[in-house]
Parts: C-alpha cells; sequence; structure tokens
C-alpha cells in the first residue's frame, strides 16, 4: 500500500470531471455508482485503473479494492490469463452475425458443474436473465403471480425496482412480497393466492443495501423447497451477486437448496459483461417458448473471460483462500470495534463481508467509519456489502486492520461510542 506520507485523499479531479459530465449526461453519474450511494465529496467519482486487489482514482489515489467493481472481479483486476483469453479472442473478433464454438464450450462447462442444470442461456446483466427466468417460470405454469423477498435487489427493470420513476402500477400488480426468514407470510400468500403462484425468486442469503445482511434460519431452505412442490410453483434463485465466490458449483450448494432455475453474474468471468440462468430439463421447452436476444449478448469476447475463470476457480485455491481472508477481516473489525467500546457485527459469508454498528439505524457510524478508511486508501462501501477477491493478501488485511484501529477512535471522537 503506497499512499503518499499518509496523507487524506483528495478528488479534485474527481469533482472537476462530475461537474462536466453533470451537464451532458442524467445526474453526472447514474444507477448505482451515483456518488450520492456512498459518501458524496469525501470518496472518488471516478476511476483510473486497476491491477491485482487494488484500483487507483483520476486523482493518482490507490485503495485497496474492497467493492471489486460491484463484485464481478473475484481473481483480481487484470488477471494475466483472462486478460490473455480476451485478448486472442479479441483478435478474431467480438460481434458476428452468429456465435462461436465459445457459446457451446461455456454452457458445457456450466451444466458440469451445476447439478441441476441441463441447460443454460447467456446475456449480459442480472436483470436480464432474472427477468427472463420469471417468464419462464410464468410460461410453464401458465400463472402471474411471483414472489420476491422485501428489500432483495433482483435488478434495475420494472418488476423488481425500489424506484418509482416511469413505472406503472400494473407492473408491479403481480409481485408479492414477503420478509425474509418469515415463512408463515410465504404460507400465508400461498393460501391468500391458491393457483396464481408461478415462481419465488429469491437469494441464497439475504444482502439488502442500507442494513446488516442475513442467512437463512434453520430449515428454511427445506420448507421453502416442500411449499413450492406442494403448490407447483418454481424455485428461482438468483445467485448474481454471490454466484461461484463461495463454491464453484453455486451457492445453493454452500446452503443446501435445491432451486429449478439458477441464475448467475458478477464473479463469472472476473469483470467482462455476461450473465446465465441455467435450469432443469423440465424446464427447458418453456424456456424455448421464451423470447430472448439482445444484439451483444453473443459476443464470445466475455465467454472467453467466463471460461478461464472458472478453470481458475475450479482449479486454483481462490475459493477456500477468499474464504479464509473474509473471516480474517470479520474477526479483525469485530475485534476492533469491542477494543474501541463499539458493538459491531461483520455480517453475510465470509467473502462478501458488510460491517454495521449496532443501535446505528441512521447508519452515520458505519458513513464515518468508511468516510476515514477511505480517505487512508480503503475502499469500504457504507451501504452495500463488500467483496474479497483473490489477489487480496494478508498485508492487505493487516494493513486494513492496522488503519481501522486509527479510525474507530475518530468515530469515536466525532459521534460518540
Amino acid at each position: 500500500m503506497s499512499q503518499k506520507n499518509n496523507e487524506r485523499y483528495s478528488y479534485e479531479n474527481s469533482l472537476n470531471l462530475f461537474a462536466r459530465a453533470a451537464k451532458i449526461i442524467p445526474e453526472g453519474i447514474y444507477g448505482h455508482q451515483n456518488p450520492a450511494f456512498v459518501i458524496p465529496g469525501a470518496s472518488p467519482y471516478f476511476a483510473d485503473r486497476a491491477e491485482g486487489g487494488y484500483f487507483r482514482d483520476v486523482d493518482g489515489n490507490e485503495f485497496i479494492d474492497f467493492l471489486c467493481g460491484y463484485g464481478p472481479v473475484v481473481l483480481g483486476h487484470n488477471h494475466p490469463e483472462v486478460e490473455n483469453a480476451v485478448r486472442k479472442q479479441m483478435a478474431k473478433g467480438s460481434c458476428f452475425n452468429h456465435p462461436g464454438e465459445l457459446m457451446v464450450q461455456l454452457a458445457e462447462k456450466i451444466t458440469s458443474l451445476v447439478d441441476l442444470a441441463d441447460w443454460a442461456i447467456f446475456a449480459k446483466n442480472g436483470s436480464d436473465v432474472t427477468t427472463w427466468a420469471i417468464r419462464v417460470a410464468r410460461e410453464f405454469t401458465n400463472r402471474k403471480k411471483i414472489i420476491m423477498a422485501k428489500g432483495a435487489y433482483h435488478g434495475a427493470h420494472a418488476w423488481c425496482t425500489d424506484y418509482p420513476g416511469g413505472v406503472l402500477p400494473e407492473e408491479k400488480e403481480n409481485i408479492l412480497a414477503m420478509n425474509w426468514n418469515r415463512i408463515d407470510e410465504l404460507e400465508k400468500l400461498t393460501a391468500t393466492h391458491p393457483g396464481d403462484i408461478a415462481g419465488i425468486i429469491l437469494t441464497p442469503y439475504h444482502h439488502p443495501t442500507f442494513a446488516a445482511q442475513e442467512m437463512p434460519v434453520d430449515g428454511f431452505w427445506k420448507k421453502i423447497r416442500k411449499i413450492c412442490d406442494r403448490e407447483g410453483i418454481l424455485l428461482i434463485i438468483d445467485d448474481i451477486r454471490a454466484c461461484f465466490r463461495l463454491d464453484i458449483h453455486g451457492s445453493h450448494e454452500v446452503f443446501g437448496i435445491k432451486p429449478d432455475m439458477i441464475c448467475f453474474a458478477k464473479a463469472m468471468a472476473n469483470g467482462h459483461p455476461i450473465s446465465t440462468a441455467v435450469g432443469r430439463d423440465r424446464y427447458r421447452e418453456a424456456a424455448e417458448a421464451v423470447f430472448f436476444a439482445g444484439t451483444f449478448w453473443f459476443s464470445p469476447v466475455p465467454m472467453a473471460a467466463a471460461l478461464t475463470t472458472l478453470n481458475i476457480l475450479e482449479t486454483s485455491d481462490a475459493i477456500p483462500k477468499m474464504k479464509q481472508l473474509g473471516m480474517r477481516l470479520k474477526n479483525g473489525l469485530e475485534d476492533l470495534g469491542k477494543k474501541h467500546g463499539y458493538n459491531v457485527t461483520v455480517s453475510g459469508p465470509s467473502a462478501l463481508p458488510y460491517m454495521t454498528f449496532d443501535d446505528d439505524p441512521d447508519l452515520y457510524h458505519i458513513q464515518v467509519f468508511c468516510r476515514e478508511m477511505i480517505a487512508r486508501g480503503i475502499f469500504l462501501h457504507p451501504h452495500h456489502n463488500w467483496f474479497i477477491c483473490a489477489a487480496h493478501t494478508d498485508a492487505d488485511i493487516d494493513y486494513t486492520l492496522k488503519t481501522a484501529d486509527k479510525v474507530f477512535p475518530i468515530v469515536a471522537r466525532e459521534l460518540g461510542a
């Protein structure tokens, strides 16, 4: 970690570039990368380059990257094997009239890795495949309604977004919501809408923004499966965020889930744009009936990246390494919190941790904590879970914990313990 004289970072170039962007781009930076989602004025707005477990912003500030592009970077930025595969395919071409052999190879790879997968389709973003998956459920069952968990994120499409702009009430009228881990609420929904629920889409564990992550309670997934079987409901797992970061065979293996379809993206191609949905053979006819296409979805370049990434994850120690580093970070932060008079919780799987201060409903403490960590070269998001990648090292965790030991007292001085 090479921070200049341990001085706090400044973001003059980011702010100037944002002022230019705001004149010609709605919001300047839109969506989840809008600066308002992090800490406006106290974190970088624009990135310049990245390598391994680090990235550099347009002001030349370097950060240990614990956000990893919101999850896609799993092996580390600019991974040589992945980028070599990408360059090799780029030399042949990236956008054709037809798919290439790599699409077949990648589908073969994924269906060999994921136990339930008899087929696979490809797109670019998580929203593409989650929306398509619920349409397949509707096609198969000839029913309308979909159940999701309150606070869950399944993409930016109208049926699942929390943002009301441009969304018609009719686009959400067949979406039902339950609180995470509340089987009683699911039972009530199935009783209220008998024979009209096509599918339930859930993440393997609950990872809302602006809140601690929640793991499934004992028996949760067995009860979900039993209800789905009883009611003829398709169980769709949205594994976009964790993807193959927890297990090369998918997060459902970690949690003992038996889904009908799974949606993957993020930790699949080490930052290159691709997503996939897989399913059991009995849903193949319904999948073929739901039209699905995009101009750039058949590009072989991200498929080359995905095939290489999956091979590395399968044959290396990357997955257990991320788990181990995440546990060191979790245990270290929780111990340091106690040392400085705070009860902090690092929730979620260790490779995708998120820290919250107990009794901090407004998130002021975590905002100050992340602001000060970012100012010292460690990029931690105050409102979204973090990510460990295989390029992170024990030295990165050591530096992070050493810095946190200095930052907790700053939080106490500003907000009180």
